[in-house]
C-alpha cells in the first residue's frame, strides 16, 4: 500500500511552486530557495514530512489555495526517479499494489494521481474525501486514518499482517502498526527523523531502497 504525496511523488515540489508563484504569496515569498523551504513551512513531528497546515500564520489559507485556487500547480507533483520502475518490477514480481490517498475533493485528488501514474493501471487508486467524514463528528484525523485502511483492506482482500504500507509521514505509519499492518517510513523529501522509541519495519530514503530491502526480507519478501 503506497502513499503517493511524498514517496511517490514530489509534492515538496508542489509545495515550492505554490509559494513561489500564486499571486498570493510570491511576493512574501520572492527568493525563497528549494532547499530553504521547510523554513518556511515548519515541519511538525506529528507528520514529520512537510505540510501547508503547519504554517504559522496561514496554514489554513495555504491548504485552501492549494487544494482550490492553485490551477495547474495542484497536479504538479512528477514522480519521484525510478518510481515507475519500481512499481513495475513488483508488478511483475506478483505484488499486488495500492494507492490510499484523501482529499477535499475525491474527483479532483484521483485524476491527479490518475495522471501522475499514467501507464501503470495496474496500481489501484483509492481516495476519501476526508473533508465530508471530519466535518460529521468529532473523530480524530488518525481515527479516521485507521478505519480507512481497514475498509481498503477488505475491499482488496487483503490480511493486514501480509501488508505492508510505504508511507513518509510518521502518524501513517503508526496506525498501520495499531492495526496490525507492517510499515516502512520512506523519506525521498524534506522531513524529520523518526523520533527515538519509535520503530517500524524498515526506514528508507527512496522507493529504490524500499524494493532492495523488500525482496531481501524474508518476512516481507
Amino acid at each position: 500500500m503506497w502513499d503517493v504525496d511524498g514517496v511517490l511523488a514530489n509534492l515538496d515540489h508542489a509545495y515550492f511552486r505554490l509559494l513561489t508563484e500564486h499571486p498570493n504569496y510570491k511576493d512574501k515569498y520572492k527568493g525563497l530557495k528549494r532547499e530553504d523551504l521547510p523554513a518556511a513551512l515548519p515541519i511538525s513531528p506529528k507528520f514529520g514530512s512537510l505540510e501547508l497546515t503547519t504554517h504559522p500564520t496561514l496554514g489554513k489559507q495555504l491548504n485552501e489555495d492549494f487544494c482550490h485556487n492553485s490551477g495547474n500547480i495542484y497536479f504538479d507533483r512528477p514522480l519521484y526517479p525510478h518510481a515507475a520502475e519500481v512499481l513495475t518490477d513488483l508488478n511483475k514480481r506478483g505484488y499486488t499494489q495500492l494507492t490510499m490517498s484523501s482529499g477535499f475533493d475525491a474527483q479532483t485528488k484521483k485524476k491527479m494521481i490518475q495522471d501522475a501514474l499514467r501507464g501503470l493501471d495496474f496500481v489501484h487508486i483509492e481516495v476519501v474525501e476526508h473533508a465530508k467524514k471530519s466535518l460529521s463528528g468529532s473523530r480524530a484525523m488518525i481515527g479516521e486514518k485507521e478505519q480507512r485502511i481497514i475498509e481498503c483492506l477488505a475491499k482488496y482482500n487483503l490480511k493486514p499482517e501480509e501488508t505492508i504500507l510505504v508511507d513518509d509521514r510518521i502518524f501513517n505509519c503508526e496506525t498501520a502498526l495499531k492495526i496490525g499492518m507492517h510499515a516502512a517510513r520512506c523519506t525521498p523529501g524534506f522531513t524529520l527523523p523518526t523520533p527515538p522509541g519509535l520503530k517500524f519495519d524498515a526506514e528508507v530514503k527512496n522507493v529504490s531502497e524500499f524494493r532492495d530491502w523488500l525482496l531481501n526480507n524474508t518476512t516481507m519478501g
